[in-house]
């Protein structure tokens, strides 16, 4: 990140955007924020609800977030000036994109946290969809963690409504045992996947108790080794 793009990002991103208009505007419950490393590189494995998310998951975490967003949203006037500003890199969805897959290794080795949407689009459901393997591959490759993260209420929210909305960070994975094959690759997204939806029925129960304080699940099974 440049000089000109860290102040930027920390006057403009963190600053103005997450600390006042997302604390203003969403009323934003942190679970679990302690889990996110304070330094070195990792991958944030978060669902994706609504166009919010990304300063919702912003102003949930200490750290900068170096988010990896489809090439339309570069293209948008205005929003590409803003996202690029703050160093977002752009993938093109539906096809073997190397060049941000070269970029967001990279990121990852210059020790930033890659801000990942597990599911390549927004759920309009509103519960996670199935993972894809991008994050996954990444993280294993480069021999750091991938942190899972869930968002709730943020399909509802509304500019006037201001619908609650909560982010629940999950324990560190670290996948350096798995083969790095498709085989390896499946397995551990499906584990990753898995940690998203106990992490979402969390804030769905916390919602339900009008959001007290509480800690995210631990992870139900950590296996020591992979076996073939």
């Amino acid at each position: 990140m440049s000089a000109v793009h860290a102040i930027i990002y920390w006057t403009v991103g963190k600053g103005l955007i997450a600390n006042v208009l997302v604390r203003s505007l969403v009323p934003l419950k942190v679970y679990g924020a302690e889990r996110v490393p304070r330094q070195g590189g990792a991958v944030l494995a978060m669902s994706h609800l609504s166009y919010i998310d990304p300063a919702a998951y912003g102003a949930a975490c200490s750290r900068r977030i170096v988010f990896l967003a489809k090439v339309e949203a570069h293209r948008t006037l205005g929003l590409g000036q803003l996202i690029r500003s703050h160093g977002t890199l752009s993938v093109r969805r539906g096809e073997s994109d190397r060049d941000a897959m070269r970029d967001a290794r990279d990121a990852v080795r210059r020790n930033h946290l890659l801000g990942m949407f597990v599911e390549g689009t927004r759920q309009a459901h509103g519960e996670p969809g199935a993972a894809k393997p991008g994050a996954v591959m990444i993280a294993m490759r480069e021999g750091v963690p991938i942190i899972p993260a869930a968002v709730h209420g943020s399909n509802d929210w509304r500019c006037g409504n201001f619908h609650p909305v909560s982010v629940a960070w999950g324990e560190p994975m670290r996948f350096d045992d798995r083969p790095r094959n498709s085989k390896g690759y499946r397995a551990a997204t499906a584990e990753v996947e898995a940690e998203i939806w106990r992490l979402w029925e969390f804030l769905r129960d916390m919602h339900a108790c009008g959001r007290p304080d509480a800690v995210p699940p631990r992870r139900a099974v950590v296996p020591s080794r992979w076996t073939t």
